[in-house]
C-alpha cells in the first residue's frame, strides 16, 4: 500500500535522523564538545523537507534510496549549519529554535560557530564518499552543486543581501524575490537537482519546480510570521518587522501573498506533468509547503 504524503515525510525524517546519528557518533572525533553541539543542532529536529525532496526527486529516476538519503543528509547538515549561524547574536540574535534553546544558548557562541563550520564541511565529506555514489563524476557534480547553492552564489549571498536590506526603506518586490531565491531557494533547487544528478538525468524540469516551491515556501513563512505564534512556530515571530526588513506580506498584503503562494504551487505542480503519476508525491510536497503550520 502506498504511503500518504505525511507518512512518507515522516518516514524520510526518521531515516534521515537515524543516518545523521550514525554519521555523527559522539565519540568518533577528539573534539567531543563540538560534536555534541553538532548533534544538538542536527538531530531530532524539523520536518526534513529538504532531504525529502532529494529522496523523492531521486525516486523519479530509480536511484537507490540509500544513496538519496546520504545526499539528503549532507544537505541537511548545510541547512542545520545555516540555522546555527543565523541564530547567532551577530545575525538574527535568536534564543529559540524549534522550541528549544538555540545552539549558542545551549552551549556558547564560540562552540556554536565551530559546530556550524563543522556541519558545513562535513556535508562535503558525506557527498565525496563512495557510499553516496560509485561514480566519482556524479559525486563531483553533487559537491560542486552544493558548494554553489550554499556559498556566495546562493545562500550566503542571499544572507548578505538580506542583512544589507535592513538599512533600506525602499525595498521592492524584485529585491525581496532575489534575496529569497538565493537565501532560501538555492537549497531547495539543490534538493531537487540532486535527485537528477544521482540519476544522471536532466535536472531542468526539477529546477523549475524547485524555483516555484522555494519562493512559495518563503511567502508561506512570512504569512506564518504574521498569523502564527512563537509557541506554534517554536521560534520568535515578527523579527523581520522589528529589524525593519520588508517581507512579502508587507509588499503584497496578506490576501495577495496567500494568492501568490497558491499560484506558485499550481505552477510547480504543472512542471511535474512530464513525470506523470511518478510526480504525485512531489505535487503533494508543493501543497504542503503552503499548508504547513510551522
Amino acid at each position: 500500500m502506498a504511503l500518504s504524503f505525511q507518512e512518507a515525510l515522516s518516514r524520510c525524517a526518521a531515516e534521515t535522523d537515524a543516518l545523521l546519528d550514525r554519521l555523527l557518533p559522539l565519540d568518533a572525533f577528539p573534539a567531543r564538545r563540538v560534536t555534541q553541539a553538532m548533534r544538538y543542532a542536527a538531530l531530532g529536529q524539523g520536518k526534513r523537507l529538504r532531504p525529502f525532496l532529494v529522496v523523492e526527486s531521486s525516486a523519479l529516476f530509480g536511484v537507490p534510496r540509500k544513496r538519496a538519503l546520504r545526499a539528503g543528509a549532507a544537505l541537511e547538515c548545510v541547512h542545520c549549519y545555516s540555522l546555527v549561524h543565523d541564530d547567532l547574536p551577530a545575525m538574527d540574535d535568536d534564543d529559540l529554535r524549534r522550541g528549544k534553546p538555540t545552539a549558542h544558548r545551549a552551549f556558547d557562541e564560540a562552540t556554536a560557530i565551530l559546530a556550524g563550520d563543522a556541519l558545513l564541511t562535513y556535508a562535503f565529506d558525506i557527498l565525496a564518499d563512495e557510499a553516496t555514489h560509485p561514480d566519482p563524476h556524479v559525486r563531483l557534480k553533487l559537491v560542486s552543486g552544493l558548494s554553489k547553492a550554499a556559498g556566495v552564489a546562493g545562500m550566503v549571498g542571499g544572507q548578505m543581501l538580506d542583512i544589507e536590506a535592513e538599512a533600506r526603506i525602499d525595498s521592492v518586490l524584485s529585491d525581496i524575490s532575489l534575496i529569497q531565491s538565493l537565501k532560501t531557494g538555492a537549497l531547495f533547487r539543490y534538493a531537487c537537482e540532486a535527485g537528477a544528478i544521482l540519476g544522471q538525468a536532466d535536472p531542468a524540469p526539477l529546477r523549475h519546480y524547485a524555483d516555484k516551491i522555494g519562493l512559495a515556501f518563503q511567502i508561506a513563512d512570512d504569512i506564518l510570521d504574521v498569523e502564527s505564534t512563537p509557541e506554534a512556530l517554536g521560534k520568535a515571530t515578527q523579527k523581520d518587522r522589528i529589524m525593519g526588513k520588508a517581507t512579502f506580506v508587507d509588499l503584497l498584503g496578506l490576501a495577495e501573498a496567500k494568492r501568490r503562494a497558491a499560484a506558485l504551487v499550481d505552477e510547480a505542480i504543472a512542471t511535474l506533468t512530464i513525470y506523470s503519476e511518478r510526480g504525485a508525491v512531489l505535487a503533494e510536497a508543493a501543497k504542503f509547503i503552503v499548508q504547513r503550520r510551522n
